[in-house]
Parts: C-alpha cells; structure tokens; sequence
C-alpha cells in the first residue's frame, strides 16, 4: 500500500490516518533517515511535542548536518504516531543521511568518488521515465519540495529559480544536501527533464489556479475522502504524479532516482518480512517511481560506490516560522500556523479561526467584540461562494479579517499573519533523547536558572546584583562566545548603570547545530567557553581583538581563560606601533575594568596594561596627528573621542591620581594641549583637542575664543577654519554650546559671512555635515539668535558687572530663586513650606544666615549656594 502525500500537509495526514485505520498494516515505511529507526520510540514520550526534527550531523564535523521537520499536521508524524499507538513497527527508508551528508560534503570539495556506470545524464539526452540506468546527483521534490533541509554556512543564501508555476524553482532549501549546483551549463540546452518542476503548480496551473496553495486547499484540504474508501485521494494524487513523470521525466531532481531505488530495496525488504501487510508513507511525487518494477541489481548498481560518513541523529525542537516557506525552507509551506489550525479544528474552522484572531487582536488592546466575528465569519462564507470554493480558504478568512477586524489596515493584519498564519510555537523533546554532553549541561543551567528558550522574540531586562540575573548574564555571554547568537545585548531603557543589562532573545533550531558545533571544545559550557576563548586569543588578527576578546571574558566571568588572554594581550600592546590600533584598543580594556565592581572580578592586572597603553597613546598620539589627509584626520578624531572617554574611566579607576596634575587624566590634558597648539595638526583633531579641553574644564571660555578667533582670522583658509569648526562644535552637544555662548556663535556668523564666493563652495559640505548632526530645535534656536543678531551688553557695561556665564544674566534672579523654595524644600522634605521650620528639630529654617532674620538676597538656600 503506497500512500503519496504532500509534506506538511493537514489534509494528506488525516487521510493518512483513515488509510492506516482501514488497511492495519503490520508495518509502515516513512520517508526519512534509516538511521532515525531507533529514535522512533521516543515519539510516545508525553515530554514529546511538535514541531520537532530528525537532526543527523557529521560527526566529525557537527557544522554538516541536516533537519527533517515534522509537525503535528505532517503526515510522516502522523504514521509514526498510528505505528506507536498500534504496536506496529515503523521503519525508515530513505536514503541514509551517511551517504546524504557524505555526498554534498564530496560536491562541494569538487570531487566525486568512483562509481560504476554514469554519475548523471547528460541535459541534452533526458532519461526516458522511469529508466533505472540514469543515477545522478539531484534533487527531491516530494510532490513540491524536498523535506531535508540543510543547516551549512557556506550554502546558506543559495539563489532559487523562479518561482512561476510550471517553470523552473529552487526544490531545495539553502543548503540542501540533495541540490545540484546548477540544472544545466554553459554550452547545454536546458531540456524538460533538467528543468526543476514544481508538481504542484503544475497541476495547479493546468487547473486554472495562478495559485498553488489555493489548489491545493480545494481540492484536498477541503474535500473529505469518500467514507466508503478511504484510499481514493492516494489514487487520484497518484494518477497526477504518474502523468507529471511520464512528461517531465524526474523533473530535474536526478538524485531521486538513487533515493527511490534504495527505498524500492527496503520496500522488498518488508515484503519479504511482512507479505502486503506493509504501508508506505511517502512524498507522491515518489510513489510511480516505487510503483514501478525494476530489478534488484539495477537498483544496487545505482547505490554502489557511493561516499559515506559516521552521522549522528537525535530530536530536536524546531518551529512554525522554520516550518514557513519564507525561512528558506524547500518544503516549507506558506502558511504553518494556518494548516495546524485545519488539522486540530477540522469542524467550523472558519469560525474556530476567527475566534483566535479575536482574542490576539484583544490582548493587543484593539477593541473587537463578538458581532465583529459573526460578521467576519458572514464574509468569509460569501467571497468563498462569489469566488467558487467550496469553503473558505485563507485567502478569505485574511480579507474578511481584514475588512472587519482591522477596518482596511494592514498593521494589525501583519501581526495576524506572524503570530497565527505562520506562528510561533516551538516543539520539546524529551530529555531522554540523545544529545552531545554540552547540549545536557546547557539544558541544565537554563532549568537551573529559568531561562526557558522560546520562539518568540521577547527582551529581558537583568539586574547584575541579582544573583539570578546574574548567572543568566553569564550564560548568554558564555554562549555568545561560542557562537550560540541566543541572545543578544541591547541598550537599556532608563538606565545607563553596569548593573543593568538587556537581552533580547530568540531560540532557532539552528542553534542545535552551534551547541553540537562547540561540544568540540568541552563538555561543559564554562569548559568550552574557556578552550574557545583561549585559542581565539592566540589567534586573534589585531589588538582590538584581543581586548574586545578581554572584556568578553570578563562578562562571562571566564576566570581560567583570562590569563592567557591577558598574556596574549600585554605580548600584542608591547609590539604593536600604531597608535590607531592602540587607540581603538584602549576603551574596550578600560570598559573592562568597570566589572570588577559587580560582578567582583579582579582586573589588576587588566588595570596594569590599560595604564601602559594608555602612556603608549600619550606618547605616540601627537607625532601620529601629523600631516593627514582628510579621511586619516576623521579617524584619528574618532580615535581621540574614544582615549578621552577611556581616560575618564581609567583616571576613575586609578586610585590617588584622579584629576591630579601628575595623574593619567593630567597627562591627558597636556597631549590635548599639545595638539591644539600644533599647527601641523589637522584643523578637525586641533578643534576637537580644544572642545575637550573646555568641557573638562581645563581651558577658560575666554582663550577657547581666542583660539577660536585665531583659526577663523582671514589669513587662514576657509577649509581649514571649517574643518576646525568640525572638530570643535560637531557632534550632538555642540550645538548647545553655540546656543549659551554667542561669542563663540558670533565668531563662527562672522567667519561664515566673510568666506569667499569661490571657497565657499568647498567648505559648505564640512559645515552642512558638522550642523545636520544637530538636533531640530537647536538648529532652530541657533537660527533664531543669528536673525536676531548679538544681544546687547550695553546695561552691563554701564553697571560694570561681569560678564557671568555666557547665555545667562550676570546675577542670580533671586526672586526666581525664591520662588520654587517652597516646593523643593516640600520635596525634600527640609522644611514645613507654610511655617518654614524644620519637621525633626522645629528650628526655623526661614531667613538668615546666622539666625537673624533677614529678607532678600541674604536668604542661605541650596539654590543660591550652587550659584556662580
């Protein structure tokens, strides 16, 4: 008994289970890696839940592996899960993933091992369908697409064919072991049997459908089996199939012909065993093709010779998005969560349906109430009926949705679509199954820690002071190291404190590759890390790496590996010259040294070579910013920017020298000084060199000016003063700094106006660059005070105050100040804001310095005490 299904597909699988529960099979043959056999048992664990997948690596090569989904709708899973329950063996009886896996390895090396007779059919001769004698590499395509999906970084992303019905299309996700290079070559004329064929546009396209899916769901998924014979819909696919081969040949997938012939051996092998009592469940694609009678010897003379490989299988979860045609997946179909709807819900689907999309629309806060059903539900039945189906198909239950649930949006449709068309369940596997020794410890810490892995994409904020919070920090950044992208770090709403980390995170399928990928380095996942972070020090290709590699260490608390790495380290910082790479090697060491303080690890010695690089920049830095061209200029600011922030947190770190003359953060300012005097150093590194001296508070407003003023003199040329403009009010803060000092603003209007007509052209696109990184409103302010022009200063000149903080009056507006006493002293709770004494002594804390009552000016608040 031959029953040819589609992949995935709601309808075949229930169809699947009414052919078994006639026939009772003694046996039943399932398309999928013998190897799996004794995996089967496992399906019957109530740990057990799809979606899940046959995963088979090499095993001396984990990255080589292959998946072969199954889902709860899957007619494969379905015939595992009859065989179980009825006590029937259930066997597999593809070809081995030895030989699978062995053979795309030998493909992309540019190799194939010696068989007897051809390796392929020549395109410009096809093979008669049919004919046994054409063995070849190829493709599956079972009826549309081959089930195997290969998880290889070097063939993900592998361009597909068209997809237009009845032409050419990639049958095969990236990566697939069993896809061919090319259909044809330079020099070959592509012929009906090398065009790759998608059996089910083909039938959907010689049945007036522009849509295959659509085809698919009337005729099938839509249409119960005759009650009389549950076999029917397995004859009629049959027929379909066996006039599809009979034009087209193998439609392109010439590896099918070796698969079939070893499933046509094991096919003998059970009939042997079992007489007829033997069920074969099978893409139908395959079925003529085993239907077929060919000798014995012809089908081994296909299979000898060819390569084979030691390959582990095991379960592992797999997803509804993984499952979907959109994630590169050959077999995949477009709508997973949709089908598993059909196959749970097979009565009043539409109406089942509709309920759940309600309920996602409400728990997103959109206000839809059950008359917004009933209605959807009306819709759905009536544009079924106006475009001839025999019920409503996705296609209907979408713009029935469409028009009434989201009142014509598409926004809250396409959370429709990811979270119920496609979905976002992830399937389990029992602990039971087999699995590499790092995969069991990782199990581990994520039960020991709750940290359970989800399809779903969601970010989790940790607190590091939480011992919890902080072992999952740990985890993650451990398995980032590995190469397990679970999850990633993102930036911290409302909090810019070390203590404070955000994650965002999403399980994939894939990463049970990784985890088998990094078993190569330990056992355990800190034993793993550590090896993997040691060679990657060793081998790391510049300074950079080896600090970002330091500080990696540092987040996951890699205590064993950090000595090796900071030997590595202080070996690269000794001989490396450039001042570049020092420069960009300095924040992530000094980055570094901020860990120690929550998550206690010891950084002195990671302190010690921070301070000596950071004395190597100080030397190097000013020989380095000579003459440079524009571009080296531009990095070399960056590179500035980042050794300040780098000092300002090593100076903090530096116990005793913080701010002091003699200290880092002193040395500092005298390389600062240097360059901002020198003028063979770019206008763009000079300006910076003199912003960061104002903002740390080591040069005067008054001489900022006059440095300022000098640049900007007529006997400079304009580029020069607009790259020094750069340097000095670029960025997103110096914007302000034009705003509350209009002498510096005043300078650069008078500088600008006084450009020549013929150089103005060459420093406008410095000047654009330098003012666009400004935020609206401060280009709006900085406009409005040069429409205005210079405030006057006449008052002050007459009463002969000081100049005070540009921006700013010369005195404190008391009265302002008074003001808000009140309410502060309210919210600080200092004083009873109706008497003005103190609530825990009761003396009065109203007027005076010294206890004397006094009005004015004399009042001793914190607000006048942080006045100028």
């Amino acid at each position: 008994m031959l029953l040819g299904v589609r992949h995935h597909g709601p309808g075949s699988a229930r169809a699947v289970r009414s052919a078994l529960d006639a026939a009772a099979p003694r046996v039943v043959l399932i398309e999928g890696p013998p190897e799996a056999d004794a995996l089967v048992p496992l399906a019957a664990e109530k740990d057990m839940r799809p979606p899940v997948a046959l995963l088979a690596h090499v095993v001396d090569e984990p990255g080589r592996s292959a998946f072969w989904p199954l889902a709860e709708f899957s007619p494969e899973w379905v015939a595992i899960q009859w065989a179980l329950e009825h006590g029937v063996e259930a066997r597999f009886i593809d070809l081995p993933a030895s030989h699978t896996l062995a053979w795309r390895r030998d493909e992309e090396n540019g190799t194939d091992p010696d068989r007897d007779g051809p390796v392929s059919a020549p395109s410009d001769t096809p093979p008669p369908a049919g004919n046994p004698g054409t063995p070849g590499p190829g493709g599956d395509r079972a009826p549309e697409a081959d089930r195997v999906t290969a998880v290889d970084p070097g063939a993900a992303g592998a361009p597909g064919a068209p997809d237009a019905p009845g032409t050419a299309r990639a049958p095969d996700s990236p990566g697939d072991p069993g896809r061919p290079d090319t259909a044809g070559g330079p020099g070959r004329s592509v012929d009906a049997s090398a065009v790759r064929i998608d059996p089910l546009a083909v039938l959907a396209e010689t049945a007036g459908y522009d849509d295959p899916e659509r085809w698919w769901e009337d005729v099938v998924e839509h249409r119960a089996g005759a009650a009389d014979d549950p076999f029917t819909p397995f004859t009629v696919l049959e027929e379909a199939m066996a006039s599809l081969r009979e034009v087209y040949g193998v439609g392109g997938h010439d590896r099918d012909l070796v698969r079939e012939a070893y499933m046509r051996l094991q096919l003998r092998s059970a009939q042997r065993e079992f007489g007829d009592d033997v069920a074969v469940v099978c893409g139908a694609w395959h079925v003529p093709a085993l239907r077929r009678r060919a000798t014995v010897g012809a089908d081994r003379a296909l299979l000898k010779g060819l390569p084979k490989a030691k390959v582990q299988l095991t379960w592992v979860p797999w997803t509804h998005r993984r499952l979907s045609r959109a994630s590169g997946y050959g077999a995949g179909i477009d709508s997973p969560g949709w089908y598993g709807h059909l196959f749970s819900a097979p009565d009043r689907p539409v109406e089942r349906w509709m309920t759940k999309v309600a309920r996602l629309l409400r728990d997103e806060d959109r206000g839809v109430s059950s008359a917004h059903v009933i209605e959807a539900v009306r819709l759905a039945g009536t544009l079924a009926a106006m475009r001839g189906r025999p019920l409503p198909g996705l296609t209907e239950t979408t713009d029935a949705v469409r028009a009434v649930m989201c009142e014509g949006s598409d926004v809250p449709l396409d959370l429709v679509r990811d979270r119920l068309v496609v979905g976002e369940v992830l399937g389990e596997v029992p602990e039971s199954a087999p699995a590499v020794p790092l995969q069991r410890d990782l199990t581990q810490s994520q039960r020991r820690l709750r940290l359970k892995p989800e399809a779903l994409e969601r970010e989790m904020e940790l607190d590091l002071r939480k011992e919890t919070d902080a072992g999952r920090s740990t985890l993650l950044h451990r398995l980032r190291l590995l190469g397990i992208a679970w999850g990633e770090p993102v930036a911290s709403r409302g909090s810019t404190g070390t203590f404070r980390e955000t994650w965002r995170l999403r399980w994939e399928p894939e990463l049970s590759v990784r985890v088998a990928e990094a078993g190569v380095w330990g056992t355990t996942v800190v034993s793993a890390a550590t090896a993997k972070a040691e060679a990657d020090a060793v081998g790391a290709p510049s300074l950079a790496d080896v600090t970002a590699l330091a500080e990696r260490c540092l987040l996951a608390e890699l205590t064993d590996a950090l000595p090796v790495v900071m030997r590595v380290l202080a070996d690269r910082a000794a001989l490396d010259t450039d001042v570049g790479h020092l420069a960009q090697a300095l924040p992530a060491l000094v980055r570094s040294l901020r860990y120690g303080d929550v998550r206690g690890t010891d950084t002195h010695a990671l302190s010690e070579v921070a301070a000596g690089l950071a004395e190597r920049v100080f030397v190097g830095l000013p020989p380095a910013c000579a003459s440079l061209d524009s571009d080296a200029a531009e990095e070399m600011r960056g590179h500035l920017d980042a050794v300040h922030g780098a000092v300002g947190l090593l100076g903090e770190a530096a116990s005793g020298t913080t701010g002091g003359p003699s200290g880092i953060r002193g040395r500092w300012h005298s390389v600062l000084r240097v360059l901002a005097a020198r003028d063979t150093v770019p206008g763009v590194v000079r300006g910076r060199a003199v912003r960061l001296l104002l903002d740390e508070g080591e040069l005067a407003q008054e001489e900022a000016a006059r440095l300022m003023g000098l640049v900007l003199s007529p006997g400079t040329e304009p580029a020069d003063g607009a790259a020094w403009i750069e340097g000095f009010v670029g960025g997103g803060s110096g914007g302000m700094l034009l705003v509350h000092d209009e002498r510096l603003l005043g300078l650069v209007d008078t500088w600008l106006t006084g450009v020549p007509a013929d150089a103005f052209t060459d420093v406008l696109p410095l000047l654009r660059r330098t003012f666009s990184a400004y935020e609206t409103g401060v280009r709006r302010t900085l406009g409005e005070l040069v429409r205005r022009g210079p405030a006057p200063r006449a008052h002050a000149e007459a009463t002969g105050a000081g100049s005070g903080i540009p921006g700013f009056a010369p005195d404190l507006d008391t009265g302002r100040a008074d003001a808000v006493l009140p309410l502060l002293s309210l919210l600080l709770g200092l004083a009873d804001p109706d008497t003005g004494t103190d609530p825990d002594t009761g003396t009065d804390r109203g007027t005076g310095t010294d206890g004397d009552t006094g009005t004015g000016t004399d009042i001793d608040n914190d607000l006048v005490r942080v006045a100028p």
